[in-house]
């Protein structure tokens, strides 16, 4: 498990907002001043202040078992 400050990708970027979006909306303080009074604003300005980190957790890639006689779906 890692911990990551910059994202390798915008899914990961929106899902992290996303998630830090809800917690804001049940809540938990704001990390940052913003203009906005929007949980999805406030969150995507303390993504990009530097405030929010994530898990990044290592899963191996597991390929699923296909009977011999079968044709198999990648």
């Amino acid at each position: 498990m890692t911990i990551e400050t910059s994202f390798d990708s915008n899914y990961r970027k929106v899902l992290v907002a996303a998630r830090r979006a809800r917690q804001i909306q049940s809540g938990s303080a704001a990390l940052v001043a913003s203009r906005s009074t929007k949980a999805c604003r406030i969150a995507q300005d303390e993504i990009d202040a530097g405030k929010i980190s994530y898990v990044k957790k290592e899963q191996p890639v597991v390929k699923p078992l296909v009977a011999e006689n079968g044709i198999p779906i990648l």
